[in-house]
């Protein structure tokens, strides 16, 4: 081989090693930087939470814990999809996906955990290994390993069986991998259990969670007027729970009863004014009633709150079309 010949080869495996090297480096490490805060229900800070930047391409993982102000920031993410995950002791941890991006910045993150005694109203557990299970089958349920979580709440069951709202955990279990008929006698137990202890199921908050989550079953099933009801009578029982009121609207919204669906997505955003999907949802309300106007209104709010939401560059090219759409009519 002539000294040309190898100074070609070599300038091409560079190449190769170079781009590869790139690659590696988008869905691995990078320069890219996340960062947020870490609050309880109140809007305290969490100290030493810990977070986790997962990506779900390549197998890297980074880690930090935030500060005393519940502050936190993750250098290093190189361009792609990540699973960012908050967990602190006696919180139920919580996570988002995202599109990481490394030549500008990304929205800062701020997870809200919930107190492990209040996820499912339940009663003070005195024993520290039982809490620790019920964890486990918080982070199992959070990382997609149902059968582990559904474990970890049977021994959690077992060893406290007057906890009974535990069993909306282990329906929400089943639910997640399409057992329905498990997931639905979860839930009727849980109501059951209700009956026999209290007598009277008004104003409880776990069974407005297990009629909200057979509700769920029977929306995965798409028998939507079964599922309409289960959800009206859990939004009695709970009228503050911004997911109820969103499923509803979206149930009346398949049907074709818009003014129903606009009154129960209003309340989702009234509820939990920075969730982005009730607005995008109003948007194509709006848009299904010719009310241009309106429709732009809510779509321009869901862009706001979402900027990055993989639905946003769909809703950014159709907005120009309906500002079209008024002019012609006007």
């Amino acid at each position: 081989m002539s000294n040309k010949s190898i100074f070609k080869f070599f300038t091409f495996l560079s190449i190769i090693l170079f781009l590869t090297f790139q690659l590696h480096s988008q869905e691995g490490l990078g320069k890219g930087r996340i960062s947020g805060k870490v609050e309880d229900e109140a809007g305290n800070p969490i100290k030493d939470a810990a977070i986790t930047a997962q990506s779900m391409k390549a197998e890297v993982k980074l880690e930090v814990n935030s500060d005393e102000k519940g502050d936190w920031a993750i250098l290093g993410l190189g361009t792609g999809f990540w699973r960012v995950t908050a967990a602190a002791k006696g919180y139920a941890p919580s996570f988002v996906e995202i599109n990481a991006r490394q030549l500008r910045r990304n929205p800062p993150i701020v997870f809200v955990l919930k107190k492990i005694a209040t996820v499912t109203d339940m009663p003070v557990i005195e024993d520290e290994s039982t809490v620790q299970l019920f964890e486990q089958g918080i982070q199992f349920f959070s990382e997609k390993k149902y059968d582990e979580a559904i474990a970890a709440f049977q021994d959690f069951l077992q060893k406290n069986p007057s906890v009974y709202q535990v069993r909306i955990n282990i329906g929400n279990c089943y639910k997640e991998k399409g057992e329905f008929d498990k997931a639905l006698e979860q839930y009727n137990l849980v109501i059951e259990e209700v009956k026999n202890v209290k007598g009277d199921i008004k104003e409880d908050d776990a069974v407005a969670k297990a009629l909200a989550a057979t509700g769920e079953v029977y929306l995965k099933k798409e028998d939507y007027e079964t599922a309409q009801s289960y959800l009206l009578q859990a939004i009695e029982l709970y009228p503050k729970d911004e997911t109820l009121a969103y499923n509803i609207g979206e149930i009346y919204f398949s049907s074709g009863k818009m003014d129903e669906a606009i009154k129960y997505l209003e309340m989702a955003t009234h509820i939990k004014e920075d969730w982005g999907k009730p607005y995008l949802k109003l948007g194509y309300v709006h848009l299904n009633k010719a009310e241009y106007g309106k429709s732009i209104e809510y779509f321009n709010k869901f862009l706001e709150i979402e900027p990055e939401s993989p639905e946003a560059p769909a809703i950014r090219n159709l907005i120009p079309h309906l500002e079209k759409m008024i002019k012609q009519e006007e």
